[in-house]
C-alpha cells in the first residue's frame, strides 16, 4: 500500500505543470505532446556522431544532446563514429556553396548531416535542426543549404557602468559590472545560447555614450569574464568608446585624430585588448552626436576619425563600426533646416575616405527609430563605403514594455525600400548584405531590448521581436509571417488555431500602434525625454528639433513637414525614382502623406475623407483594433500558459487605456488647428484637451 502511495505521489510530481516565467524564450525544449510525432523524430536522431573536440562543435553537441532530451523525452549519446543509421552526423568538410558561417542538412545513408566549412555553420546548424523539430517539420528527406546574408550580425546594449539602461524598458542591465570578472552569473551563457540559435555572433556591451573607464585595465578585464563566455556560441565582444578617452584618462592633452601622441595612445590600447581578448570585434563609436565628443572637435572629419582607430586596428582582425546618427544645432530662422537632411550632408561628401577597415552604421530611417519612417537617404549614396544597418528592437518611441509591436513588419518595411540608385530592385536589404556595391565588410545591428526582467524584454511578447531581428540578420528574405508562426510555435502552442490567432495578431501589432499614435506620416510627437505618450502641444525645446511642433508643423492651413523643393528640401537627397513617389501630395502613400507635405485639413484623400476626417478616422481606429487585440488573446487563453497569458492581457490592457490617451491627445489638440468637428461616426473624449495635458505632465515628470 506504502509503495502504491509512494509511486503516485511520484506520478503526481513528474507530471506537475509549473508556471513559465518565459526565462528559456524560444529555446523551452518541452516535451512534444504527440508520441506518434516523438516516435517519428527518435527513429532519425539515435545518436551524435561528433568527431572533434573544437569548444563551439561541443557546445553544438551539448545543446543539440538537451534538446533532444526536452523534445523527445530521450538521452541521445555521442559517438566519435558509427556504422549505423538514424543518427545526426556533424560533418566539418569544404563545401563551395558554404560561407564561413553557412550549413547545410540533408539526409544522406539513412543519416541527417550538418555539414559546414567551420565549427560555427555546425552550432547554427545544430540550432536550425532543433527548430525544425520544434516546429513540427518533418525531418525525412531534409535538404537545407544555408548562408548568412550579413557579416557581422550585432546587438547593441545601451548598458551603462551603474547598471542603467539607456532606453531600457526591462529590468537593469544583464551585466553585473561590480561582480565581474570573479563572479559568472549563468545567465551570461543562457544570453549566449538564445543569440547563437537566431545567428547573431556579435555584440556591444555598453553604451553608445560610453564611459571611458571601459578602457582601463580594471573594465577590460571585466569585459573579458564576458568574452570567455561567449566565444564558445561564436559570439565576438565589441566596446563602444568615448572619443575623448585619450585625454578623460589622462593619457594625452588632446584628443584631435591627427595628433601622432593620440594616435600612439590608440595603438597601445588596441594592443592591450587585444592581449586580454584575442578575438575583440572592434569599436563602435558615437561621436559628435548629441554633445558626445568627436573629430569634429578639432576640425577634422568623421573619416579622419574612424581612420585613426583603423590604423590602430590595422595588425588585429577587428573592424571600427561609427555611427553617422548626427546632427547640429538648426537655426529658427532657417526655413530650410531639417534634422532630416543633417547625416546626409555630413557623411555623403565623405563617401571613399574611409579606411577599408570601417563601417558607417546608419539608422533605418533619417529622424529616430520612429513608429514609422522612410529609409535613410545614405543608403545607395555611399557606394564605395560599406553601410550597415541599425535598427531599434527596445521599443523607444514604440510604447516600452506596455505595448504589443511586433517589429518584423518595420525591419522589412525598411529592408525592402528600393532606392533605386542602381535601378529598380536596388533594395536597402542589397545594400547593406554588400551585393549591390560590392561591400567587402557587410553588418547589421540591433538595440538590445533584453534586461534583467526573468523573461529578459519585460513584455513576454517582445520576445518575438528579438527572435525576429536575429532571423532576418541571418536571412532578410525571410517573411514576417514566417518568423512569427516559428516564434509562437517555440515558445507558446502548437494548437493551429491559437498560432494562426497570435500569428495575426502580432501581424497586424505594428499598423495598429502608427494608428492611435503617428499615422498618415506625422512623426516624433511623443513626450520629450522619455519619448513616452503623446505630447503634439510642445512648442519649444532646448533644440528646435526636440519640439513636436518643429515636425507636425500644425497651423490653421494644414498639418505635416514639406520637404519638397518648396520645403526643406530633404526629398531630394533621393534618387529620382524615389522622388517621384513622395513629391506629389496627391499621389504619396498615406503612410507618407505628412513626412513631406503640408496638407490642407480639408484637402481630400484617396479613401474619400478630408484629411481631418482621416485624420480622427485612423486615431479611432487605431484604438477600436487595440480592443480587438485584446479579444484576440483572450480567445486563445485555454492553450496558453496562464502565467505569460495573464501578463500579457494585463499590459494589453494598460495599451488599451494608452490608446485612448493619444486618441484625445492627439484629436482634441489638433482639432484647435482644424477647427472642424470629430466625424459624427464617432463618441467625442471624455476629457478635455487641459486634462490631457495634466496627465502628460505627471508622466514626464515635470
Amino acid at each position: 500500500m506504502f509503495k502504491k502511495i509512494l509511486y503516485l505521489l511520484l506520478l503526481c510530481l513528474s507530471t506537475k505543470t509549473f508556471a513559465d516565467d518565459g526565462y528559456r524564450l524560444w529555446l523551452k525544449y518541452d516535451l512534444i505532446k504527440k508520441q506518434q510525432e516523438r516516435e517519428s523524430y527518435a527513429r532519425l536522431t539515435k545518436f551524435i556522431v561528433v568527431n572533434s573536440q573544437l569548444d563551439i562543435i561541443k557546445t553544438a553537441s551539448i545543446e543539440f544532446q538537451s534538446g533532444l532530451k526536452g523534445l523527445l523525452g530521450k538521452s541521445v549519446p555521442v559517438v566519435t563514429s558509427s556504422k549505423s543509421t538514424g543518427g545526426i552526423v556533424f560533418q566539418l568538410s569544404l563545401n563551395k556553396d558554404l560561407n564561413e558561417e553557412g550549413y547545410s542538412i540533408t539526409s544522406q545513408n539513412g543519416n541527417i548531416v550538418i555539414n559546414a566549412n567551420t565549427e560555427k555553420g555546425i552550432l547554427y546548424g545544430t540550432f536550425e535542426l532543433l527548430r525544425n523539430i520544434q516546429t513540427g517539420k518533418s525531418l525525412a528527406n531534409i535538404s537545407i543549404v544555408s548562408n548568412p546574408k550579413i557579416q557581422y550580425r550585432m546587438l547593441n546594449h545601451w548598458d551603462n557602468p551603474l547598471g542603467t539602461i539607456e532606453r531600457g524598458y526591462a529590468g537593469s542591465s544583464l551585466w553585473k559590472w561590480y561582480e565581474l570578472p570573479e563572479n559568472i552569473d549563468p545567465r551570461y551563457k543562457d544570453y549566449a545560447r538564445a543569440n547563437a540559435s537566431i545567428g547573431i555572433n556579435a555584440t556591444v556591451v555598453n553604451n553608445v555614450n560610453a564611459s571611458a573607464r571601459f578602457m582601463t585595465k580594471e573594465y577590460l578585464l571585466k569585459v573579458k569574464a564576458l568574452a570567455d563566455v561567449f566565444r564558445p556560441y561564436g559570439i565576438k565582444v565589441f566596446l563602444s568608446i568615448n572619443f575623448a578617452a585619450p585625454k578623460i584618462l589622462k593619457g594625452t592633452k588632446t584628443s584631435d585624430p591627427l595628433d601622432p601622441q593620440v594616435r600612439a595612445w590608440w595603438q597601445a590600447k588596441t594592443q592591450e585588448i587585444y592581449s586580454i581578448i584575442p578575438d575583440f570585434g572592434g569599436y563602435l563609436v558615437k561621436a559628435n552626436s548629441e554633445g558626445e565628443p568627436g573629430p569634429q572637435d578639432f576640425g577634422r572629419t568623421h573619416a579622419d576619425g574612424a581612420n585613426m582607430l583603423a590604423e590602430a586596428l590595422k595588425p588585429y582582425t577587428g573592424v571600427v563600426i561609427w555611427r553617422a546618427f548626427v546632427y547640429k544645432p538648426s537655426s529658427k530662422d532657417d526655413q530650410k533646416g531639417d534634422r532630416y537632411k543633417e547625416a546626409y550632408k555630413d557623411f555623403k561628401p565623405l563617401d571613399g575616405q574611409f579606411d577599408k577597415k570601417v563601417i558607417v552604421q546608419v539608422k533605418n530611417g533619417p529622424i529616430d527609430f520612429q513608429p514609422r519612417e522612410p529609409f535613410h537617404p545614405l543608403f545607395g549614396a555611399m557606394p564605395k563605403t560599406p553601410l550597415a544597418m541599425e535598427f531599434q528592437i527596445t521599443q523607444e518611441y514604440l510604447g516600452f514594455t506596455t505595448n504589443l509591436v511586433y517589429l518584423a513588419p518595420l525591419f522589412k518595411e525598411c529592408l525592402e525600400s528600393d532606392t533605386y540608385v542602381n535601378g529598380k530592385g536596388s533594395t536597402v536589404a542589397k545594400v547593406i548584405d554588400g551585393s549591390l556595391h560590392d561591400y567587402q565588410l557587410t553588418a547589421i545591428a540591433g538595440v538590445a531590448n533584453t534586461g534583467s526582467d526573468r523573461n529578459w524584454t519585460g513584455h513576454f511578447m517582445s520576445q518575438a521581436n528579438w527572435y525576429a531581428f536575429g532571423r532576418l540578420a541571418w536571412n532578410h528574405e525571410l517573411s514576417s509571417e514566417q518568423i512569427a508562426d516559428e516564434w509562437v510555435k517555440m515558445t507558446l502552442s502548437h494548437e493551429p488555431k491559437t498560432v494562426k490567432t497570435v500569428t495575426k495578431l502580432l501581424i497586424e501589432s505594428r499598423e495598429n500602434y502608427v494608428n492611435f499614435t503617428t499615422p498618415l506620416g506625422l512623426h516624433h510627437i511623443m513626450g520629450q525625454g522619455i519619448h513616452f505618450g503623446p505630447e503634439p502641444w510642445l512648442m519649444k525645446s532646448d533644440r528646435p528639433d526636440w519640439a513636436s511642433a518643429y515636425y507636425h508643423r500644425a497651423d490653421t492651413l494644414g498639418i505635416g513637414f514639406d520637404r519638397t523643393k518648396n520645403g526643406s528640401e530633404a526629398l531630394l537627397l533621393y534618387t529620382s525614382e524615389v522622388q517621384n513617389q513622395w513629391n506629389d501630395p496627391a499621389k504619396t502613400p498615406l503612410p507618407y502623406l505628412l513626412w513631406f507635405h503640408h496638407v490642407g485639413w480639408k484637402t481630400k484623400l484617396s479613401t474619400g475623407n478630408t484629411l481631418w476626417d482621416e485624420l480622427c478616422t485612423r486615431y479611432y481606429t487605431g484604438l477600436a483594433s487595440v480592443k480587438d487585440m485584446r479579444k484576440q488573446w483572450d480567445s486563445v487563453k485555454p492553450n496558453i500558459d496562464k502565467e505569460i497569458f495573464e501578463d500579457v492581457a494585463g499590459r494589453l490592457a494598460v495599451q488599451e487605456r494608452e490608446a485612448i490617451w493619444w486618441r484625445d491627445a492627439c484629436v482634441l489638440y489638433f482639432q484647435q488647428y482644424s477647427k472642424m468637428p470629430i466625424p459624427a461616426q464617432f463618441p467625442k473624449p471624455e476629457r478635455s484637451l487641459e486634462e490631457v495635458k495634466k496627465l502628460v505632465e505627471i508622466y514626464q515628470l515635470r
